[in-house]
């Protein structure tokens, strides 16, 4: 029953963030009914929200089928190319979102919706510690295997999402991986960075974090490249 709770709760947190971005995309169509133009691109981002939360629904039902986890080979920077206007209307007017893509990143092996999720996931976050405005910045790259892990594959891709906004205390940073702790009261599951850390784990990664108070906080997302795959320039 633990474990159908946190599954239900940690659809809702998702399911949760892709209705903030349909919103978001909607209030401004209205805001700017007189620019035709303007209200095509936001009604196309909202459609793009509806279209995911689509997809969502249909993960929940294929695992309730008992199906597999849905795991290829992708490209972060396509990926994050498809994703960048709704991470957009989901981090909000005052926020602004800069992508770096690196070079030459190769495929790595994830599952498509759990990687949007948790990009999102990562976003809503950050944009919650810059209440009053803030850059998000997300970048990729090719790296060799950091100096903290001793085994491993020799090059990872690495997905970096940053924020300058409050950042975390050591205290907070120690309870952040537990199911159900959050700092946002009744506005936040608790769910979200538990559930990103179990997904890079699914991916044969692993997840860093480096935060201050007052400077901010780093989620570096490490997705290990198959032998042969990398090639570092």
């Amino acid at each position: 029953m633990l474990a159908l709770g946190q599954m239900s709760r940690g659809f809702v947190h998702d399911f949760r963030n892709v209705l903030g971005v349909i919103s978001a995309a909607v209030r401004l169509a209205e805001r700017h009914a007189d620019d035709p133009l303007l209200v095509t691109d936001f009604l196309v981002g909202a459609q793009e929200g509806v279209e995911r939360g689509l997809r969502m629904t249909t993960r929940l039902l294929n695992f309730a089928s008992g199906h597999d986890c849905d795991i290829h080979a992708h490209n972060v920077n396509d990926a994050l190319v498809r994703l960048e206007i709704l991470l957009r209307y989901a981090a909000g007017s005052g926020i602004r979102i800069v992508v770096q893509l690196g070079p030459d990143v190769p495929d790595v092996e994830f599952e498509f919706p759990q990687f949007n999720a948790a990009i999102m996931n990562l976003v809503v976050n950050a944009r919650d510690a810059m209440p009053d405005g803030g850059t998000i910045q997300i970048s990729t790259a090719l790296i060799s295997r950091p100096v903290s892990r001793d085994q491993g594959p020799d090059h990872y891709v690495r997905v970096r999402v940053r924020d300058n906004g409050t950042g975390m205390d050591a205290g907070v940073r120690r309870k952040i991986f537990d199911p159900f702790f959050t700092t946002k009261a009744g506005a936040g599951t608790g769910l979200g960075i538990p559930q990103v850390d179990a997904f890079v784990r699914q991916s044969g990664g692993f997840l860093r974090i480096d935060t201050a108070i007052g400077v901010g906080t780093t989620f570096d997302l490490f997705f290990p490249c198959a032998d042969g795959s990398a090639d570092l320039h």
